[in-house]
C-alpha cells in the first residue's frame, strides 16, 4: 500500500457554517481587526464568541 497523501485531519475540525448579515461598519471594524491582529474573519467571530461566554461565568 502507498503512504496517505494530502493534509492530515484537524484535532477539532470546524465543519459548521453560519451566514451572517453585517452592516458596513462593522464589517469595515472588523476587517481592520483582522489585519491589525493577522487573524481570519473566522477566527476574531470565534474568539468573540468565546468572550461573550466567559463574561456570563
Amino acid at each position: 500500500m502507498s503512504p496517505k497523501m494530502g493534509r492530515p485531519k484537524a484535532e477539532n475540525p470546524k465543519s459548521i457554517r453560519y451566514s451572517i448579515r453585517l452592516d458596513a461598519e462593522t464589517e469595515e471594524k472588523l476587517q481592520q481587526y483582522c489585519g491589525r491582529h493577522r487573524i481570519t474573519k473566522g477566527e476574531a467571530i470565534r474568539k468573540g464568541i468565546h468572550l461573550l461566554l466567559d463574561a456570563k461565568k
